[in-house]
C-alpha cells in the first residue's frame, strides 16, 4: 500500500481525528507489524501484545511522520524495532525469532531462508525435509548476534533495501550491508557443521 500521496493523506487523515483513517491504517499494516513482532519474540502471544503496543504508540506519534524523510513503512519498522529492542532490554531477552519461515497468517513480502537451502530430498519426504529444514534455521539463528539476526529479518525477510534498513537501525549503509553478508555467512557456516552433524 507504500503509494507515497494515498498514505500521507491517509495520515494527515487520521491526524485530524478520522477514525476510519486509523482504521484503514491498522489493517494495512497490522499483518507486518505482527510479523515482525512473531519474528523476534518468537511467541503468538507476546506478538499480539507488541503488535498492540506498536499500535497504540504509532496512534501517539502519527504526527511526527515526514514524508521528506523516508517512506511511511520505513517509518512504521524502525518504530515497530523501537518498540522491540525497549521490550527485550526490559524483559533481559536475548533472542530475534522463532521459526523465520512459519509466522502466522504467511507474509508474501518475506523469502523464508530454507528456500534458499538446496533441497535433495525425495519427493516423499518432503515435507519432513521442509520440517526439519526449518528447524535447523531456526536454529541456526539463535546462535547469531542480535544484530546479524535483526539485519538478516529486515534483508531477507521483511524485503527491505539497504538504505530503508540503514534508516531503521540507525546504522550507516555500509554497516547495513556487512551485517547481513557477516549474519549470511555466519548462518551458512552453522547450517553446514549441522548437516554435517546429522548426515
Amino acid at each position: 500500500m507504500e503509494d507515497t500521496q494515498a498514505v500521507s493523506l491517509l495520515v494527515r487523515r487520521c491526524v485530524a481525528g478520522d477514525a476510519a483513517a486509523w482504521e484503514e491504517i491498522v489493517r494495512a499494516y497490522n499483518r507486518r507489524i505482527y510479523n515482525i513482532c512473531y519474528r523476534f519474540s518468537g511467541s503468538p502471544e507476546d506478538a499480539e501484545d507488541l503488535t498492540q503496543e506498536v499500535f497504540i504508540k504509532l496512534y501517539r506519534t502519527l504526527g511526527t511522520w515526514e514524508q521528506s524523510k523516508g517512506a511511511f513503512a520505513t517509518w512504521l519498522t524502525s518504530v515497530t524495532r523501537n518498540l522491540l529492542v525497549d521490550h527485550f532490554r526490559k524483559t533481559k531477552q536475548d533472542r530475534a525469532t522463532d521459526s523465520l519461515d512459519t509466522a502466522p497468517g504467511g507474509d508474501q513480502d518475506a523469502q523464508p531462508l530454507s528456500e534458499k537451502l538446496p533441497d535433495t530430498a525425495p519427493q516423499a519426504d518432503a515435507r519432513v525435509q521442509t520440517s526439519e529444514t526449518q528447524r535447523m534455521v531456526h536454529d541456526a539463528l539463535q546462535k547469531l548476534s542480535p544484530e546479524l539476526r535483526e539485519a538478516v529479518i529486515l534483508r531477507d525477510l521483511q524485503d527491505m533495501d539497504y538504505r530503508d534498513i540503514a534508516s531503521v537501525l540507525r546504522v550507516p549503509e555500509g554497516t547495513v550491508k556487512s551485517r547481513i553478508n557477516r549474519g549470511r555467512t555466519e548462518l551458512a557456516r552453522l547450517l553446514q557443521r549441522t548437516y554435517r552433524q546429522v548426515t
